[in-house]
Order: structure tokens, then sequence, then C-alpha cells
């Protein structure tokens, strides 16, 4: 939208506290803030996010509000422990829950690639790009590159920019890798870094298109990695 002069016109206060919060939100969703931690000073969110002290302060009325952080005078604004029955329970305890989640995530990550492929910043990229660096030296390895694993996939639903995907991953949390439910020896002894080196090549596929911003391609790679993923771990 633009002004009078043909200049786009400044964004509101209020759209600038709802993105604000929206980035404050996911920091702390992927603890990158975590519980009882202090949030940075109104100077040092102002500089980064380059608003107004306003602006700051609307954000974090509105954290508040949904109960993420809590306001302490004279001392700052802290992240708030997240209550277990807040948040979504799931039973992974067994066998067949692999194959529950898995198809869970066919529905909800198929998406988030999609908006991913569409919406994600370059900062993003470079991050993704990392964790699958680190997923690849650490397989060369033969060291655990789970938290790799679990890490790209949370940073596809932050770069949907939007928290509901976020959130959902999180209280997924190691349940989002198959190899974290499933015991070798009960599978008959499958190779678990062979499964890796092929969840790789298909982790590359999805960042490829997500690169390209392709949302159809990103919603192809990431339908065919979490099938495959079903296929190689779900009890038939």
């Amino acid at each position: 939208m633009q002004n009078d002069t043909g200049a786009p016109a400044p964004k509101r206060s209020h759209n600038l506290a709802h993105e604000l919060v929206a980035a404050l939100t996911q920091s702390i969703l992927l603890g990158q803030i975590k519980p009882g931690q202090k949030l940075p000073a109104e100077n040092a969110i102002v500089r980064e996010h380059g608003v107004s002290r306003t602006v700051v302060r609307e954000a974090i009325s509105k954290l508040q509000a949904s109960g993420l952080v809590e306001t302490r005078h004279g001392i700052g604004t802290f992240v708030l422990e997240r209550l277990p029955e807040q948040g979504l329970r799931l039973n992974v305890d067994t066998a067949m829950s692999v194959r529950s989640i898995l198809e869970l995530r066919m529905g909800l990550e198929t998406q988030a690639a999609a908006l991913a492929a569409k919406r994600r910043s370059p900062k993003q990229l470079v991050q993704m790009r990392k964790a699958l660096d680190d997923y690849q030296r650490l397989l060369a390895n033969n060291d655990s590159c789970v938290e790799e694993d679990k890490r790209f996939h949370l940073l596809i639903a932050e770069a949907t920019g939007n928290t509901c995907f976020t959130e959902i991953m999180q209280h997924l949390g190691n349940s989002l890798i198959p190899r974290t439910r499933v015991n070798a020896t009960e599978r008959g002894g499958v190779d678990l870094a062979r499964l890796g080196h092929l969840a790789n090549l298909e982790h590359e596929a999805i960042l490829n298109a997500i690169k390209k911003q392709d949302p159809d391609a990103a919603r192809a790679a990431m339908w065919i990695h979490l099938t495959n993923s079903r296929d190689r771990f779900s009890a038939e």
C-alpha cells in the first residue's frame, strides 16, 4: 500500500506488535529463550527488531496475556514454565505409536513445508543448511544425529511464520524422530545408520525445494520423506 507521495505506507503499530509477538513466541517455543530466562532488555529489542518502545510494550503485554511471560517490576520479563497439563498429550509408548505419529506428521508437515517454501527468510534457509551439514557430519562419524534431524524439521515449522505448527512440533518432542522410538533388535537388527543416510537424501530434496521457493515440490518432497519413514519404521 502506498501513500499520496507514492512511497510505501509505514506499517501500523498494531501490525508491528503482532509481528514482534510472533517472533518472540517462536524464540520461546523453539527453546532459544528457555523457561526462567529473562527476555532481552527493551532497548535491545528495539534495536534488534527496529521498532519503537511502544510496540515492544504492546508485544510484551500480549505475551503476558497468553501466559508465556511474566514481568517482575524492577527486574525484567521472564519466560514462564509451561505446565504439562496445558500441552498436547500423545501416547508414544508403543511401536504402533510410531506409525500414528508419522501419519499425523504427513498431514502437518507437508503443509508446513509448502508454507516454508513461500515464507522462509534467507537466515532461516542458512539455519536449515547448517542443521543438515551437522546431521551429515555426525552421520559420517557414526554418531547420533537425532537432535539435528529434529532441528531441521522444527526450523521448517518455524519458517511457516505460523506458531501453531511450531507449538505442535514442540509437543511431539523426541517422538518426531522414529529412530528414538524403535528397538533395533525388535525390528530384526535393522541398520539405523543406513536408514539415516536414506533420510538424509530426502532431507536434501526438501531443502532444495524450500530454497527454490517451490511450495508444490516442497510438499511432495516432505510427503515422500514421511511416507518412506512410515514404511521403514512402522509395525505392520
